[in-house]
This record gives C-alpha cells, structure tokens and sequence, in this order.
C-alpha cells in the first residue's frame, strides 16, 4: 500500500482507490482461487508500479458470495489509456482470464463497472492477481 511502502515495490495508492479486500480463498463461478482482491460491482483501484513491469494477470468475475446475483465489466488501464477489457460476466459465470502487456507502463488501474446501477453491490474478484516485474 502506498501509505506504508517505500516506492521501489508496486503499491496501491489508497486515496484514489475504492474499498479492496485482499483475499486468501475466493469462488467465481464454482471454483475455488487460492488468492486475490475483492471489490465492489463499482470500482477503481490505481497501482503505482515503481518499476519495470512486463504482464498484469489475473481471472476476474462476480465473487460466488454474491449467489449468481449481479452483472459486471472489467478493465485494466495502463497510464490513462484502457488495454483491456472484459465482455459483461454474471454472478454464476466463469472466471475470465487476464492477461494484459504493461511493459513502459508506470501506473495500472483496476476497473469495474455495473450493468445497472441495482449490480453496484456485487462483489467483485482479481482472481490470482499477479504482476510481472524486476
């Protein structure tokens, strides 16, 4: 986290970034992730990266504990500018992979969007959250 580290490791900077649960243990869709970051159907979380990093990765869908309710889009942005983004996934749904290109890239942002404003209370998953950096 940004108010606790040192700048030389990615860190997420709190006061821009929506409520995140770092998880050991989640569910999207029936099956089980051992980590990852839960967030609300309405959300943005920045990270600095602080470094050189190459991928982000990560499986994202509508969290088991939201009992197949919800509707919900995903982005990665990288510097300002969305590289990726997910089609609309339903509580229930698979996770859908992630895999996005950051090289040259010095911040990354989180998104998800709800289908209506009634999906802002799924809860959202960054399944095996992961980014590749030296």
């Amino acid at each position: 986290y940004g108010a606790t580290g040192d700048g030389t490791k990615p860190e997420m900077r709190l006061g821009e970034s929506s409520w995140v649960w770092q998880r050991h243990g989640m569910a999207i869709g029936d099956t089980q992730y051992s980590h990852g970051v839960t967030v609300h159907g309405e959300s943005s979380v920045t990270i600095d990266l602080n470094r050189s990093c190459t991928t982000y990765d990560a499986l994202v869908g509508v969290d088991d504990m939201t009992m197949g309710l919800g509707k919900l889009r995903f982005s990665v942005y990288a510097d300002g500018a969305r590289l990726w983004q997910s089609p609309l996934i339903q509580g229930g749904d698979p996770a859908v992979p992630v895999q996005v290109n950051i090289s040259g890239r010095k911040t990354i942002r989180l998104v998800v969007e709800p289908h209506t404003p009634f999906d802002s209370v799924a809860l959202a998953d960054w399944a095996q959250s992961r980014l590749r950096c030296t």
